[in-house]
């Protein structure tokens, strides 16, 4: 079991050196050599977790939307009107993913360019997953009577559609 929480734990400070590296020098300057120095392991000790470069990028990008998620589970778990906690989760959503790659001010063009096919296959998953936590908020709202809606899901996905055009 040792080496369960270990592994867990390299991977974790590689996506953590992964955000600073990329914040500091971008998706091109960033080498697997300058992330195993950052984490104190060997290069091959990163290969061991990611194949690629490109696979740790994604990885620290399905990390920032697996934060997401669990914020939004959390809005959505509180005992507060449905309508409120839309609108919080609106909120954090657009928020959160500001905050999320703030730091990377002038990196973000180049990152999103080097992983962008890889990353709108996953894309499609990651509002697939958000568009399912709106919808059982939306779900309630509409057993309760609060909402008149045929299908929550799409209600969701415009909800998602709409805070799309502010990111």
């Amino acid at each position: 079991m040792r080496n369960a929480v270990s592994t867990k734990e390299v991977r974790e400070a590689i996506l953590d050196a992964a955000d600073t590296l990329l914040a500091r020098n971008g998706y091109k300057k960033m080498t697997i050599d300058d992330l195993a120095a950052m984490v104190g392991i060997g290069k091959g000790s990163v290969y061991l977790h990611f194949p690629s470069k490109e696979e740790v990028v994604l990885s620290h990008i399905d990390r920032i939307i697996e934060r997401l998620k669990d914020e939004l589970r959390k809005i959505a778990a509180m005992e507060i009107s449905v309508e409120e906690r839309l609108k919080k989760m609106l909120v954090k959503r657009v928020l959160f993913r500001f905050d999320s790659v703030q730091h990377y001010t002038q990196s973000l063009n180049d990152l999103l360019a080097a992983v962008r096919p890889n990353l709108l296959t996953r894309r499609e998953n990651y509002f697939a997953e958000e568009a399912r936590i709106f919808a059982s908020v939306i779900e309630e709202g509409k057993s309760k009577g609060e909402f008149e809606t045929s299908d929550a899901l799409k209600t969701a996905e415009v909800f998602l559609l709409a805070t799309n055009s502010l990111l």
